[in-house]
């Protein structure tokens, strides 16, 4: 069996400088912040798209879960290819084909047509995670990867805080101007590309033969044996649950302030970006203070819980929504249920790559099935709450408890590593 490990810089032909690593993490960010925006476009023109089409609120939900199905189908299939193909390329090709799929969506006449263009934009996204995550496992060692992984999924605020900006400068009063933002957001994808090629060479993010004792700790066996391994079995009930309450967050945000509370529109995609902004002081936050507490107090295990757990008990504040009217507290407990929700990723990413680095892309890709089968159907099913009680807030509630049971498995279930380097 082959054993993989970093390809690191100084062992190429002309040392790099020290922050090219981290450079490449920001290529990162930024693709997760294009990612985020082709996504995000459509939650924050839900209310105009629905007007123009008129959906219900469970039709809209339908676009979200074609979306998510269509992203758990790719996830298997992108996870695949990241273990296979160079990264640098594959990378390349996935943002390609979802900015054009974003594009395209400015275009479409009629809902079916809506549908297609969700569908296609899911199934492309969905090559982002494992080529990131893989892109981070072989770039970063065990202490640095809350961080990286912070900086990466921070990308996905940035380009949701944008994105309401973005939005508003671009929307007029005019209903049908919803689709201009999603011609622009499409093609600036595009631009990603040119510094990712310049950047990487044709051999970086090629993993090397590892060392004997590298090898023993950083392989899980064969596939079959990591897939029906009990950290896997964990791995497939954290995500569902984690990605299930920032999906419900993300889609319906400007829907819920638009239609639940009476707030404007601008006011809607305003406070929007401000939630994001929160979010991202979350997820950066989480991977920073895990880093020090594993520097300092505790193991890698015991710190990435601990904050995992913290985060999740933000997320439950979202209990609190069906008491609260018009104001900012309910602006305040939304901002704090965010920075938990999003809080929560960089610290799984890092429990996922504890398990193996020659399949990395593939366990990325097989937790992502689970990461998007359940909140697909819970989209549905919450907009058929929405429908029938008329309102969001008993659907949010619910979605904030999800994070905490989480935590459960991580802390009893998952083996620790033999590793105790922080």
């Amino acid at each position: 069996m082959v054993y993989f490990a970093v390809n690191s810089p100084s062992s190429c032909p002309g040392s790099r400088a020290p922050s090219w690593k981290w450079i490449v993490c920001g290529m990162l960010l930024l693709a997760s912040a294009i990612n985020y925006m082709d996504r995000q476009t459509l939650a924050n023109a839900s209310v105009r798209i629905s007007r123009e089409f008129g959906l219900t609120q469970a039709q809209y939900g339908n676009v979200e879960a074609v979306f998510g199905f269509a992203f758990a189908a790719g996830s298997l299939v992108f996870g695949w290819l990241a273990d296979r193909m160079p990264l640098r390329r594959l990378y390349a090709w996935v943002l390609a084909l979802w900015s054009v799929a974003g594009f395209v969506t400015g275009f479409v006449k009629s809902y079916d047509e809506l549908l297609v263009c969700r569908t296609l934009l899911g199934f492309f996204e969905a090559g982002h995670w494992p080529c990131a995550i893989r892109t981070t496992r072989l770039l970063l060692d065990e202490r640095q990867r809350s961080m990286g992984n912070g900086l990466l999924q921070s990308g996905a605020s940035l380009g949701a805080i944008i994105t309401p900006l973005v939005m508003q400068a671009l929307m007029t009063s005019e209903l049908g101007s919803w689709r201009l933002p999603f011609i622009v957001v499409g093609g600036v994808g595009l631009l990603w590309i040119i510094p990712w090629f310049v950047l990487l060479k044709g051999n970086d993010l090629r993993p090397t033969v590892a060392g004997p004792g590298e090898a023993a700790r950083q392989t899980g066996g064969s596939f079959a044996q990591v897939i029906f391994s009990r950290r896997m079995l964990v791995v497939f009930f954290v995500i569902a649950c984690i990605n299930t309450t920032w999906q419900i967050l993300r889609a319906w945000m400007p829907k819920f302030l638009q239609e639940g509370r009476g707030y404007s529109e601008t006011h809607a995609l305003t406070f929007n970006s401000v939630w994001f902004m929160a979010t991202d002081v979350g997820c950066l936050a989480a991977g920073a203070l895990a880093v020090w507490l594993a520097r300092r107090h505790l193991s890698v295990h015991a710190a990435r819980v601990l904050v995992f757990a913290g985060c999740a008990v933000l997320c439950a504040a979202c209990v609190l929504v069906p008491w609260l009217g018009k104001g900012w507290l309910l602006l305040a407990v939304l901002s704090l249920a965010g920075a938990g929700a999003l809080g929560v990723f960089p610290l799984y990413h890092a429990f996922t790559q504890d398990i193996s680095s020659e399949h990395q892309g593939k366990i990325t890709g097989v937790a992502g099935v689970a990461a998007w089968l359940v909140p697909a159907q819970i989209q549905k099913l919450f907009g058929l709450l929405a429908d029938r009680t008329g309102s969001f807030d008993p659907g949010l509630a619910l979605a904030g408890f999800l994070p905490l049971l989480a935590v459960v498995p991580l802390w009893l279930f998952w083996e620790k590593s033999k590793s105790s380097s922080p």
